[in-house]
């Protein structure tokens, strides 16, 4: 396919991803810290897997929402890296019509699902620290392959319609998404249409989802907050307290570039493009990468197992 920007079509079977627009010549460079960050991502989550899935002791509820959002946050990455690289490397920039839709599905369904997780791990601890004898009971095995199940089809519920209607526009403007994936405003922009109903729909829905799950994380963690100030000790107070900190630290880093890339693009409208793209694939990358860090690190047990594994590699 031609990369003009006058290409008439209705019925695309190709679009064209620039990459970083402005940022052509420095793509190769730019490509090392991504592809150092996917690896990092990769091998982290797969070890937070293996460590879960080895280690009876960690068969509970927290460690198996853990082991859903290593899952989704290997899914969120490989859907869009790998195409990035290649366009990066090979300058393989061409994705079919078909190709194009579903990466938007994956790409909005599992992020919808990393906040749904977030959220549930956040009930996860509410109930521990707040009812702890009903811990046990209230988060039995089957319920949390139910919540899991639930997370899953409201991402996808969500997500779907978004590629449904772009299918439906007509396509004359142009063929080249200015992007490094098929990021739903981006292949919007393209369609020769009144696109007000998939734009809405995308903004309003992705803003609603992570509003009112923030909205109910911080609902928990005030009843959390509440119940630790009750304690009657210092000691178990931090102790108490350090069994939400590495969720805490991962809900940072999902939400904060989250609203950040919200914020600038309402408002940042003399922001240079190369900087919006560049922002939209940390925000995919880098909570990925940082998830398996912070609760490698933060938590006792997966931090104990680690350790153990890697010493017995080396006797």
């Amino acid at each position: 396919m031609s990369d003009s920007n006058t290409t008439n079509f209705t019925n695309p079977s190709t679009f064209i991803l620039l990459g970083i627009p402005g940022l052509e010549a420095a793509q190769v460079w730019i490509s090392i810290p991504f592809c150092t960050m996917y690896v990092i991502a990769i091998l982290g989550n797969f070890i937070i897997l293996f460590i879960v899935k080895t280690e009876p002791s960690l068969h509970g509820p927290m460690y198996y929402f853990l082991c859903m959002l290593s899952i989704t946050d290997l899914v969120l990455c490989t859907c869009t890296i790998p195409k990035m690289l290649s366009i990066f490397w090979f300058n393989s920039r061409e994705i079919d019509f078909s190709a194009c839709l579903t990466q938007m599905f994956f790409i909005h369904c599992f992020f919808a699902m990393e906040s749904g997780i977030f959220l549930a791990m956040a009930f996860d601890r509410y109930v521990a620290i707040c009812d702890p004898l009903r811990h046990s009971t209230a988060l039995r095995n089957h319920v949390v392959a139910k919540i899991g199940l639930a997370v899953m089809l409201r991402g996808s519920i969500f997500a779907l319609p978004c590629p449904l209607l772009e299918r439906q526009w007509p396509y004359c403007r142009t063929s080249i998404i200015p992007h490094t994936c098929c990021e739903h405003i981006a292949v919007v922009n393209l369609a020769c249409a009144d696109i007000r109903i998939s734009s809405y729909y995308g903004l309003t829905v992705a803003n609603l989802v992570i509003c009112l799950d923030m909205f109910f994380i911080a609902v928990s963690y005030t009843q959390i907050l509440r119940a630790i100030f009750r304690l009657p000790t210092k000691d178990a107070r931090l102790k108490t307290f350090g069994t939400c900190g590495s969720h805490l630290c991962a809900i940072l880093a999902f939400y904060i570039p989250g609203l950040f890339s919200v914020l600038t693009y309402w408002f940042g409208h003399h922001v240079a493009l190369h900087f919006h793209v560049l922002f939209a694939n940390v925000c995919l990358l880098v909570p990925p990468m940082l998830n398996p860090i912070i609760f490698g690190v933060r938590t006792k047990q997966i931090r104990d197992r680690l350790l153990r594994l890697f010493t017995h590699k080396g006797t």
